[in-house]
């Protein structure tokens, strides 16, 4: 994970101000916003969805914001809200200070300062034009003059790292897809918003293709140090593009922070099992005695499960331990060990072979489990093995509201 954890460096987009973090440019506070249930049953027609339930967050100005989270939990619906393509039922947004839709910032001029890319902004370049021409049409569309239009046309290109003197005249079928990445995004800053909002950009596209423009759009938005919301059900492309991520669930908040915070600490067990490939694994386990030090966990078996009863044992001293909780455990950080220092034995069922890593799958007082182990290790169906994990790789979950537990 942390090999995707890219070190920002001087050109990190979020707080960029000197002497401390960005201020927000876009408030966002309690936004609601349901539609009314529609079914073609006709007796299932009636009531309401609330696709967004009381979600607050801040985007600062400079950074970029991911929103992830799985199909359906209200990530488009607030990019639309924040657009104001559809209006909220309740809640406030604030721009820049001003309140949105108040005289001092009405909503004509509000939308004029923030831009949405869709998939379909990287495949509507029109054929017959030349990349100059595009964006210099798109400036004229916005009311810009032709001598001026044709000025910034040039000077984008540029800012998009597109040479123009090598760019300028050609058309769209002689780029390659990074290239007419940035020839949209140029056509889209061509009016100067100040906050972009990318709806799920790369979600059409193959595997290989995606790995391409996501590095591209990270590289853009290095050069060009813009404000961005970054919608997603990719935590890939979140946990990459995003300096800081919000992970909606059911219309709800459930965590905001960076990508390592939001990796290394997950505030529930839906972000613990959203984040990371494969996911945490999360183990009902029961307090047997004491809570500090020497403390032991049984794990606690489903009714009919197959594998024999566990005991967590050998736990890391000072560790303060609930009665009952979910215990996390990313695959990553459960290490190997000899048998007198094991927390636990895990009973393998299979191991697949990745190249470079394994993964070993198990059952653990017979819940499942899954090891990222080294390729070479010796490890295959039918063997038991003992394991270990540090204090603060061990992460603990309230069983009945899913919340993390903090010592």
């Amino acid at each position: 994970m942390t090999a995707t954890l890219q070190d920002r460096g001087p050109d990190a987009l979020a707080n960029t101000d000197v002497g401390g973090p960005a201020q927000p440019l876009v408030i966002a506070r309690d936004l609601v916003k349901h539609f009314p249930l529609k079914s073609k049953l006709p007796w299932r027609s009636g009531g309401e969805v609330r696709a967004v339930d009381g979600v607050s967050f801040e985007v600062r100005k400079g950074e970029t914001l991911g929103v992830v989270g799985e199909s359906g939990c209200g990530k488009s619906t607030t990019a639309r809200l924040l657009m104001q393509l559809i209006e909220q039922n309740s809640g406030e947004l604030i721009f820049d200070a001003l309140g949105v839709g108040s005289a001092q910032l009405p909503m004509k001029r509000y939308r004029s300062q923030v831009q949405m890319v869709f998939q379909d902004s990287y495949s509507s370049l029109n054929p017959r034009l030349t990349i100059e021409e595009s964006i210099a049409f798109t400036a004229r569309v916005h009311g810009i003059d032709a001598a001026e239009a044709s000025a910034r046309s040039r000077a984008l290109l540029d800012r998009v790292g597109l040479e123009p003197t090598r760019f300028a005249g050609r058309y769209p079928h002689e780029l390659s897809g990074g290239q007419r990445q940035r020839v949209a995004m140029g056509r889209a800053i061509v009016r100067e918003p100040a906050v972009f909002l990318f709806d799920e950009p790369l979600s059409n596209l193959d595997a290989k293709l995606r790995v391409q423009m996501r590095l591209e759009l990270k590289e853009l938005h290095r050069r060009l140090r813009t404000t961005s919301m970054y919608v997603t059900h990719d935590q890939v492309e979140a946990m990459t593009l995003a300096d800081r991520m919000m992970v909606l669930n059911g219309g709800r908040v459930e965590q905001i922070g960076t990508p390592l915070e939001v990796y290394a600490r997950p505030a529930s067990t839906f972000v613990a099992s959203f984040i990371g490939s494969p996911p945490m694994n999360l183990i009902p386990v029961a307090r047997t005695n004491g809570g500090q030090g020497e403390a032991q966990m049984r794990v606690e078996q489903k009714a009919g499960a197959q594998g024999a009863a566990a005991t967590l044992g050998h736990l890391p001293m000072g560790l303060h331990l609930p009665e009952r909780a979910l215990l996390g455990l990313r695959p990553e950080h459960i290490e190997p060990c000899a048998a007198h220092v094991a927390i636990a034995e895990i009973e393998i069922r299979l191991v697949e072979a990745l190249g470079a890593d394994s993964y070993a799958y198990g059952t653990l007082g017979g819940q499942p489990v899954v090891v990222r182990l080294d390729s070479n290790m010796p490890v295959r169906g039918g063997d038991r093995l003992p394991i270990t994990a540090t204090a603060e790789h061990l992460h603990f979950f309230d069983a009945d509201t899913g919340k993390r537990i903090d010592a």
